[in-house]
């Protein structure tokens, strides 16, 4: 399991530099009082701050992003953002 964003990038199959920098983009619009350096991969978005409004909008903004076609309920129990770039990344991929 990568430690970083950047081990993530590096292992095939995995999400890479540029996803993770529309993760942390789309966060950093809707909850602009979070640095960069808070988003790290074992956060969750509560974690950040993000009550359930702003979870949605990160979601939805990602899913339109990343041309993700997955249902709202199934990011529901998604722990942690490299979950959650994970996530989108291999439902992108479909």
């Amino acid at each position: 399991m990568p430690k970083s964003t950047a081990d993530a990038g590096e292992q095939s199959g995995t999400p890479d530099h540029e996803e993770w920098a529309e993760v942390r983009r789309v966060i950093g619009e809707i909850l602009p009082g979070v640095t960069e350096s808070e988003m790290t991969a074992d956060r969750h978005l509560e974690q950040l701050g993000a009550d359930s409004v702003d979870r949605v909008e990160i979601v939805l903004a990602l899913k339109d992003g990343f041309g993700v076609r997955e249902p709202l309920k199934s990011f529901e129990n998604v722990p942690d953002l490299q979950s959650l770039v994970r996530f989108l990344h291999t439902s992108r991929t479909r």
